[in-house]
């Protein structure tokens, strides 16, 4: 300090003091504005992150609120299938306690939803099928699935509704986990009464005759089957019994299919009532029957196939006041350890059956190993297989044979008769005597019939150069074809849209088939000349009124029966015939066909009697039909 002016020197001490408080000032004013920075950064930084945890709090919260939506959705979702499913749903904690049902359980049950939640569900739904009572533990499969954690299907079982009857169910169980902790069972279930029901009524049509209720002929079979099993291991005797109604036929002509049907109703009856409890009556169809006797031998067997033939020849059947009596061929055969198989014994029974209704109807007769019509009638069942057979394979053949004119002055271009011929398994050719009886016996012959007249209409629009050189193509006809409404309808379509003319076709008809129905043989020719065709009587003469009918059938041609045709260069009796026949035809505006000419001697007697044609080994071979174009 300056003595010697102090009030400068306390100036100046003030002045610095001024400035150090000034600069103090500075310094705090510059820290609390640095603070006040601070502090607003860091209250900036905390609204921020409070805003964007906020932000993240309501996006967290309206996910929650989506998913817990979600959840109410899908919930209802499922809730609205449980209650809309057709099949009874409930489910089960591991006690066993019921914890939820859909409507279908509740309804199919009887139960409230309120019964059924939290109560045990074993004892008070699932009954054992045996004892009535309810389902052990132990052979509950709810509890199994809860035990192995898969599930299980039961296929029948029974469960109990609120009114104490039963139905029967099918039901399924899957286990039921949360966060991998059983906490169930779900179970699915429906009624399948109805559909047991519909099984057993499929099972009984299948198994029986819709007509009669007998057992039908592929269960019969099936039974057969298993008796001759039961013969081949325990060497047991059994019996088979074939039936065949004898006269049905009268029945269903002339009252009509309900009577027939009626009356095949009846004979059930009639012959079950006099059969054993163990016994199976079957109908096999048609009014064909068997009878399976079990456990009897053949003596026995014999005994009751003659008491049902007896009982059925004593019954009557009545239909709108006309009574009718009824007869029946039965053939009866062995089951034993030397029988072959099924097809084996139901032909031998059937052979036996036929036998018995060819030796005079209304008998029983025993098939024998040894008996030779029973050997005969085997061998054309097995034609009747071998025919069938060829059928399926297309084996048979188009022959054709000349039929000559005797009159050289004829203008006949063409006339021959249409042949068939069958081809064996092994490539020969069988002559139509080897098959053809067995195809009569078996009813055959119209299936034959089809074939060779559309075989033949169909080879003849091939060939329209031959068809215009044909005179006459002479087509055969069996007996059960021309009485068969069918099966005119059938050629008078084909005849109708064929391009051949129907006057070149004549189809020919033997005197016992025309005269076994002569109205509907006499309807049958009309119908079909009236559409141009003409038509061939064959083997006239071998019947005793033949002349008595021959006005009733408006043929074209005669031909003559070939028994007389081949004596008439030898036997005086033999020309008469040959020659009345040939006169009274040409009176009668017929031209007249020679059969069964074999040499010159017999067509001299021909052209001296005057007959119109002949055919013959002596005139022409049968050749196949192809040849015809060469």
């Amino acid at each position: 300090m300056n003595p010697e002016n102090p009030e400068a020197h306390l100036a100046a001490a003030a002045s610095d003091l001024i400035d150090d408080e000034i600069a103090r000032r500075l310094r705090d004013e510059a820290l609390l504005r640095a603070s006040h920075q601070q502090l607003e950064k860091r209250i900036a930084d905390s609204t921020r992150e409070l805003a964007e945890s906020n932000i993240r709090l309501l996006r967290e919260i309206t996910e929650r609120r989506e998913a817990e939506e979600e959840l109410r959705r899908a919930y209802d979702r499922n809730e609205l299938l449980l209650e809309s499913a057709g099949e009874g749903i409930y489910g089960v904690d591991t006690t066993g306690r019921c914890t939820f049902a859909n409507r279908a359980a509740t309804k199919m049950l009887g139960f409230a939803r309120e019964e059924l939640l939290g109560t045990e569900v074993r004892p008070l739904l699932h009954v054992d099928r045996v004892s009535g009572e309810p389902v052990p533990a132990g052979d509950w499969a709810v509890l199994q699935v809860m035990q192995t954690g898969e599930g299980v299907r039961v296929e029948d079982e029974l469960m109990l509704r609120n009114d104490g009857t039963t139905f029967a169910a099918e039901y399924s169980s899957y286990p039921v986990v949360e966060n991998d902790i059983l906490i169930g069972a779900v179970v699915v279930f429906r009624d399948i009464t109805e559909a047991r029901e519909m099984e057993k009524r499929l099972s009984y049509q299948a198994t029986h005759d819709a007509l009669t209720g007998l057992v039908n002929r592929r269960e019969f079979e099936r039974r057969v089957t298993t008796a001759l099993q039961e013969a081949h291991v325990d060497d047991t005797l059994h019996g088979l019994i074939f039936l065949d109604l004898d006269q049905f036929k009268i029945v269903n002509d002339t009252c009509g299919h309900s009577a027939g049907d009626e009356m095949l109703r009846q004979i059930s009856s009639v012959l079950h009532s006099n059969l054993r409890s163990s016994d199976t009556l079957a109908r096999l169809g048609g009014d064909e029957f068997g009878v399976l006797l079990e456990h009897c031998p053949l003596d026995r067997a014999t005994q009751i196939a003659e008491s049902l033939r007896q009982a059925v020849e004593e019954y009557r059947f009545m239909w709108e006041g006309q009574s009718f009596a009824v007869g029946v061929s039965i053939g009866v055969v062995p089951i034993s350890s030397e029988s072959q198989n099924l097809a084996g014994v139901m032909s031998a029974a059937d052979t036996a059956c036929y036998s018995a209704k060819e030796n005079g109807r209304n008998r029983v007769s025993v098939y024998e190993l040894n008996d030779e019509d029973l050997v005969k009638r085997r061998g054309q069942m097995q034609w009747a297989q071998r025919i069938n057979e060829a059928f399926d394979e297309n084996r048979f053949r188009l022959y054709y044979q000349s039929i000559t004119p005797l009159d050289d002055t004829s203008d006949l271009a063409s006339h021959y008769e249409v042949l068939l011929r069958m081809v064996d398994d092994k490539g020969k050719l069988v002559p139509p005597g080897a098959f053809l009886p067995a195809a009569d016996r078996y009813n055959l012959m119209p299936r034959i019939d089809r074939w060779v007249i559309g075989s033949m209409i169909e080879w003849l629009t091939d060939q329209p150069r031959h068809v215009a050189q044909l005179e006459v193509c002479s087509i055969n006809l069996s007996g059960p074809s021309l009485t068969d409404e069918n099966f005119l309808k059938y050629l008078k379509i084909l005849i109708e849209f064929s391009p051949i003319p129907p006057g070149k076709i004549c189809f020919e008809v033997t005197e016992t088939a025309a005269v076994a129905d002569l109205r509907k043989a006499a309807l049958f020719i009309d119908e079909l000349q009236a559409l141009g065709c003409r038509f061939s009587l064959d083997d006239f003469g071998s019947g005793m009124s033949s002349f008595g009918y021959l006005k009733n059938l408006p043929v074209d041609f005669l031909k003559i029966d070939g028994s007389f045709v081949r004596g008439i260069a030898e036997d005086e009796i033999d020309f008469a015939m040959v020659k009345s026949i040939n006169e009274i035809g040409h009176v009668m505006k017929k031209q007249t066909i020679a059969e069964f000419v074999e040499n010159d001697a017999i067509v001299d007697k021909l052209r001296e009697i005057g007959v119109d044609f002949a055919q013959g080994y002596g005139i022409a071979e049968p050749r196949p039909i192809v040849e015809l174009l060469k």
